[in-house]
Order: C-alpha cells, then structure tokens, then sequence
C-alpha cells in the first residue's frame, strides 16, 4: 500500500521567497523576494544556502520557535549531495534527514514529516527546498555563460526557497492522504525534455492514489502537477485520456502557471521550489479549490548517466490538501 491517509496533521505555516525573474511572474504573492541571484554572496551555491536559512529563519521567527522546539528538520535541493540544504542545517541544532527526488523533494518531505506527524512521535517539524537557476542549470544542462541554444521542450530552473512548518496545529491547509511514486523509465534519454520523462511518472502515482484511497478523479476540485513545464503538461493529460480515458480537466502544472510568456523560459519552469511557489502563492489564493491533489514530478538523471546515453527514470509524489 503506497498510500497512506492522515488524521490531524496540518500546514501550520509557509513562508516563500522568490527570485529575481519570479517575482515579476504570474505569481499573486509572496513574502520576500531577491533583488539579484548572488543575495548578498560571493557564489551562487552560497547564495542558495544563505535563501534556505531565510526561508528557515522566518518560520521560527513567525511561529516564536526556539530551536530546542523543533523535532525534526526535512528537506533537499538539487546540487550534488544536495549541499546546499545541508550547509544550511548545520546552523541550526536540529534532527536532520537529507533528502532527494530531485524535483519531486518538496512533496516528499511533507510526505515523510506527515508520516511523522501523525505517529505523535513528533510534533513541530519543518521541511524546506529550494533551487537556483544558476547552481541547477550547469549541473543538468549548461553554464547559463555559456549560452547553448536549447529546444523547446526545455524547462528554466525556478530561484527561490520555501520552508513549511507542519504540525497537529489546525490550520486553514489540512494534510489528508499522500501517495508514493514509484521509478517510471520510458526510455528517454534527452534531458532537455524532461516533461516527457515525467508525465508517465505522474500519470502512475495518479492513478495508484485514486485506485487505493477509492476515489474517482472528480473528487477533487485541482489537480497540480510540477514541474511538467507545458509540453509535459499536454503529454500528461493526452497520457491519461489515451491510456485510462480520463479527461483533466481541472488540472493545471506549476511550471506552465508560473513565468509569463514575454520572460522566453521555453517550455515553462522547472525545480523543486517551483510547485510550492504556485501552490502557496497563487493557487491557494483561489477560493474555489478546497480540495487539491498536488503531484510533484522528479527526473532522476545525472550528468554523467546521461552522458553514458542512460535512459532518464521518472518519479511522482501525490499529497492530497483540504483548504479549510
């Protein structure tokens, strides 16, 4: 059994922080924004450590947490041996799980900090993710200095950084069920296409969630996946209807909602903290989804497999949010 329904555990607190490019998006709000991709440090790597530990600071200060009060800290990014979170958390004296699903990690932390929760083994933890286009991009793709062309399948890496704090605090975002995504590889191999890479992945862990918790796709009023970006948004819903004949249609992809068309980011946005950025400051500003199913899809590649010609496996992690 893949999935697993919760009894009273919440998102208490959220706190965002937004890009240069993001903020000048399609996003409705956020709390805090960076003026530049260096935030005040000397490397791009640092300066994504320096956006975590903000994110982090902020959900203590807002919720008055002394550090001997949390339980346990969740989280991960995409640089190698996801770095940067852990140079983050040696700030604080927290319990700390690193963890990686490249851009699935966001969901899966709150999947396991649920877990957690609703034991009562623990009762205040935070789960925090990030990325930055320019420590992302010249690990999956290229330096962005060196200005290859790219086709338009390609997805650009989000910059920014969310820390949620979870607990069996009532709050207005309830977390009721979760599912865990299993490996999907089709056999693609190119990893500027990674939409095409994960809309199976999706399309799977979607139709586990509905098969094992025995609900039908209209019981929910939203579907969020992220990051298919909009090409791996059409495959997924062509997906579903060619191979289940479901139609989605209230369905839409933080990667495709995100950037605006006059800012060229090719297929849409990509990157752990994309899904959380649309989720908590745009979607959740629409009154009418009381019910979401949020899919976080990750492509497990790596430079060097793929340049071994490595087909790309596929993951998709389903947490199902009633907004109160």
């Amino acid at each position: 059994m893949a999935s697993t329904k919760y009894k009273n555990v919440y998102i208490s607190d959220f706190y965002t922080l937004v890009g240069p490019l993001e903020k000048e998006s399609h996003l409705k709000k956020y709390n805090a924004a960076m003026k530049d991709y260096y935030f005040g440090e000397k490397t791009f790597e640092q300066a994504e450590v320096k956006m975590q530990e903000t994110v982090i600071d902020s959900i203590l200060e807002r919720n008055y947490l002394k550090n001997s009060e949390v339980d346990l800290l969740i989280g991960g990014d995409l640089t190698n041996q996801i770095a940067v979170t852990s140079y983050s958390a040696k700030k604080y004296n927290f319990p700390f799980l690193g963890l990686y699903s490249a851009c699935a990690t966001f969901v899966e932390s709150l999947i396991v900090g649920s877990n957690f929760i609703d034991s009562s083994n623990y009762k205040k933890i935070i789960s925090v993710t990030s990325s930055h286009n320019l420590t992302a991009e010249k690990q999956f793709r290229y330096p962005v200095e060196y200005g290859a062309p790219r086709p338009h399948t390609a997805t650009f890496t989000t910059t920014g950084a969310v820390a949620t704090f979870i607990s069996k605090k009532p709050s207005k975002i309830k977390i009721e069920s979760s599912t865990i995504g299993t490996p999907v590889d089709m056999g693609i191999n190119d990893a500027n296409n990674l939409g095409a890479v994960m809309a199976p992945a999706a399309a799977s862990t979607l139709m586990l969630h509905l098969k094992e918790l025995e609900r039908d796709i209209t019981y929910y009023d939203l579907i969020l996946t992220g990051d298919l970006g909009c090409v791996g948004g059409k495959i997924l819903q062509e997906y579903m209807e060619k191979n289940y004949k479901i139609n989605l249609k209230k369905y839409l992809d933080a990667g495709c909602e995100l950037f605006l068309d006059s800012q060229e980011t090719y297929a849409g946005g990509s990157g752990p903290v994309c899904l959380p950025l649309v989720l908590f400051n745009k979607v959740l500003n629409y009154k009418k989804y009381k019910k979401i199913l949020i899919i976080a899809t990750g492509a497990l590649h790596s430079v060097t497999l793929v340049n071994q010609k490595m087909a790309i496996p596929g993951i998709a992690h389903a947490l199902s949010l009633e907004v109160l």
